[in-house]
Parts: C-alpha cells; sequence; structure tokens
C-alpha cells in the first residue's frame, strides 16, 4: 500500500492510500479528490486527470508513452511534470508520492 499526497491549486492537501496496481486516477476518484475528473474513466482518451508529479518523484513515475503525450496536448497548462493520473500505476516503490493538481482541467 502506498499513500499518495493531493496537493489543490490553494495548496490545501489530502493524503490516501491507494493499493499496489491501482493507478494515480482511481485513487483520486476512489477518495473524491477534487479537480480529478477522469471523464474517460481511465482509457487515455482525454486530459481530465492531468498532474503535475513533485519533482522529488518524476524519476519513479517515469515518462509519459507515446498515447500520454498525444493526450496531454490537449491538457491546460502543460509542464515537464506533467502526467495524466491514469497512466502512472502504484506500487511500493511510489509511497509517498506528491502531485499537484492543476487550477483547471481545460
Amino acid at each position: 500500500m502506498a499513500k499518495i499526497t493531493f496537493i489543490q491549486p490553494d495548496g490545501t492537501q489530502q493524503t490516501v492510500s491507494a493499493d499496489a496496481g491501482m493507478t494515480v486516477m482511481e485513487a483520486a476518484k476512489r477518495d473524491i479528490i477534487a479537480g480529478i475528473e477522469a471523464e474517460c474513466g481511465g482509457a487515455c482518451a482525454c486530459a481530465t486527470c492531468h498532474v503535475y508529479v513533485d519533482a522529488a518523484w518524476t524519476a519513479k513515475t517515469g515518462k509519459p508513452a507515446a498515447m500520454e503525450e498525444d493526450m496531454l496536448d490537449f491538457a491546460f497548462d502543460v509542464r515537464p511534470e506533467s502526467r495524466l493520473a491514469c497512466q502512472i500505476k502504484i506500487s511500493d516503490a511510489l509511497d509517498g508520492l506528491v502531485v499537484r493538481v492543476p487550477a483547471k482541467q481545460f
């Protein structure tokens, strides 16, 4: 089990627990994280689960695959640390992961 901290644009934080094998998006939806819409349900067919991965975690979460990069083209305010939460698979190595929720998704 891993703990994930979501930081909202106003600085408020919410930490949730996620089982290995889940995605960051699934954990966000289960625990009702504001700003994570996930309209496609995790199919990498939209950009409404866009998050910014904290700099300390970018190496462990990896780089977006080509399909994810294509979807990020539709996200608002894309940055080098941008990822789609549906594409970040939880493992024990991600215990303590910190992501920031963008001010708006689209």
